[in-house]
């Protein structure tokens, strides 16, 4: 409430022309905050706050825009004015940029910039996409161990203003291998004339510039860090993932996963700035897929149409059987998904998953089949082998969902599938026919029926 109130406040502003307060109130204000209050103006307007901004504030701002707003300041800008943004920004967050520009924007950022941050930006653009290179920084605090205390302290006084973090400083030997790691806490802790070498951390947590993000974002999760260092296969320091970055991972991985356990195709631009056909697009695919599977359950009741036109009650039944069999493999896939992605699960945990999800099968399933049998034999008196072949079916469906449940996600691993993929739409569709086959069956065997 208080952020809209505040943005309302800038737009009067804004509106009546008080520019020099206008500026004196952005000054004021975060970065995100003035990220947010941009996002709400039209182009022209975009422009005319943009550049009342100073030259350091101009740089954190434009690193939270929208690429579109960002294309559209650079479109607007000076040569001059541009120069001094993309040298200012963090190599990370300029990268981050020029992936998403068109190329004609991404040449003339290119050419406005210094040749030590053009070389860094292409260096840090050939590393593979969703690697640890791709994400980290160059602007890191480097030591050597053969400083003092207080020696660390001056270096940092004069190189730490333009780089993300000081907090955590990377010991390194003449040819940039990782040797340790000082904090600055640890620093503070010791006189000026103790050598890095004697406080230094020699256990680093570090990651190879090839890693996957999920795989960083694991070990800041898993060691809760504020930083992590990067190294080539030589083991070279070449940058560091900070934690802001590893955020934005988790957030769109997750996003991602969401999106694979809907059966759609990711999309890395928000909803509402995504076209109509894109959005089609990308869910057209799997609904088609999953269609086309569903069929099988129509083959199976045509199959069985002699069983359903001797006792038609029996198709009353099929909702409840395949609804409840596809949310309780749902419960299962989800919450095995949740665990590998923690990493509370691996795949050696195989049999283990299994025999738990049989208990958990059995156990749910002999309760919803006494509730069940109960109605049924309030419901339809005199048919107790009808009410006993439903609850069966109930139970058998429901222990068979769990299994399948925790199976599919576990082997998509195994095979470097993406777990995601395996969630409801999936498994219901296969529970959907499993629990169909086997209620005929046993239709078909305790009372006597006609299977073809």
């Amino acid at each position: 409430m208080q952020e809209n109130v505040n943005l309302k406040k800038l737009m009067e502003l804004l509106e009546s022309r008080q520019f020099r307060l206008l500026k004196e109130k952005l000054s004021e204000m975060n970065e995100v905050d003035i990220a947010a209050f941009i996002e709400e103006l039209d182009s022209e307007r975009t422009v005319v706050v943009y550049r009342m901004l100073s030259k350091e504030l101009a740089s954190d701002v434009f690193a939270c825009l929208p690429v579109e707003t960002q294309e559209h300041i650079i479109n607007s800008i000076t040569d001059y004015e541009l120069s001094a943004i993309v040298n200012d920004l963090f190599v990370d967050d300029a990268v981050d940029m020029l992936e998403e520009l068109p190329a004609n924007v991404v040449k003339r950022v290119l050419k406005n910039s210094t040749s030590d941050t053009r070389q860094l930006i292409n260096q840090f653009l050939q590393y593979p996409e969703n690697s640890a290179g791709s994400i980290m920084t160059a602007e890191y605090v480097g030591l050597k161990k053969a400083m003092t205390v207080k020696e660390a302290f001056s270096y940092i006084r004069r190189h730490g203003v333009d780089k993300e973090t000081i907090y955590t400083c990377y010991v390194m030997d003449a040819k940039r291998t990782l040797e340790g790691v000082v904090t600055v806490k640890d620093l503070l802790m010791h006189p000026y004339e103790e050598m890095i070498e004697n406080i230094m951390d020699t256990h680093v947590i570090k990651a190879i510039t090839t890693d996957d993000q999920e795989e960083v974002a694991e070990r800041f999760r898993k060691y809760g860090l504020l930083s992590l260092p990067v190294v080539d296969h030589e083991d070279r320091l070449v940058g560091i993932v900070t934690v802001d970055d590893v955020v934005d991972v988790m957030e769109q991985e997750a996003t991602e996963d969401f999106e694979k356990m809907a059966a759609m195709i990711p999309s890395e631009r928000p909803y509402l700035k995504t076209g109509v056909v894109t959005l089609a697009k990308n869910r057209l695919a799997w609904l088609l897929i999953l269609m086309i599977s569903s069929m099988i359950t129509g083959g199976i009741l045509a199959k069985y149409e002699a069983a359903f036109a001797a006792i038609p009650l029996l198709v009353t039944f099929i909702p409840m059987l395949t609804d409840t069999g596809g949310n309780a493999g749902s419960q299962s896939s989800t919450m095995i998904i949740r665990g590998m992605a923690v990493g509370e699960i691996k795949p050696s945990d195989i049999l283990r998953v299994i025999w738990k999800e049989l208990q958990v099968g059995l156990l749910v399933g002999m309760l919803l089949g006494l509730v069940n049998y109960l109605r049924l034999v309030i419901l339809y008196p005199g048919q107790e082998l009808l009410c006993l072949t439903v609850v069966l079916s109930l139970i058998a469906t429901v222990i068979i969902a769990k299994t399948i449940g925790c199976i599919l996600p576990i082997a998509a691993q195994i095979f470097h599938m993406d777990p995601a993929i395996m969630a409801a739409p999936l498994i219901t569709t296969i529970v959907d026919a499993v629990s169909l086959v086997l209620y005929f069956q046993l239709a078909c065997r305790l009372l006597q029926l006609n299977g073809g």
